[in-house]
């Protein structure tokens, strides 16, 4: 499972990466599809930035961390870091639908990346935890 997970969590650092460079990009963005799907208007605006850090690059520390802690195989702090990360995700995901009325493609690829992590880690922390034999009383 971790390997799975690993290459989940790569394909969201890819996803960050590539939302950072449109943070800094000035020529037109390739994923400005329409007026409903624009990266470049998504991360050029005030919520590309969360208390003084480019939302980008926290999402860049978060897959970074999510890998580490998959390598190590540390399935309870997999299973908690991956949880604040959706929560943040979906935060994200509600001001692109209802503040900005714009989606980013990265955004929603790092989204169905922290869902699917979420999902794993918590299936793969659940499974240990009932194959753990407990302590007679």
């Amino acid at each position: 499972m971790r390997w799975l997970i690993m290459l989940v969590a790569l394909v969201g650092f890819v996803a960050a990466m590539l939302a950072r460079h449109e943070h800094y990009r000035t020529d037109t963005s390739p994923c400005s599809i329409n007026e409903k799907w624009d990266c470049g208007t998504v991360n050029k605006s005030p919520y590309a930035v969360f208390h003084g850090v480019l939302v980008a690059d926290i999402g860049i520390a978060g897959y970074i961390l999510l890998f580490v802690l998959a390598v190590k195989r540390w399935w309870p702090a997999l299973a908690a870091a991956s949880v604040v990360g959706l929560i943040f995700s979906l935060y994200l995901a509600h001001i692109e639908k209802d503040i900005l009325y714009v989606w980013c493609i990265y955004c929603v690829i790092s989204l169905s990346m922290i869902t699917i992590i979420t999902l794993l880690s918590l299936g793969t922390l659940a499974a240990q935890l009932l194959r753990k034999p407990r302590p007679a009383q």
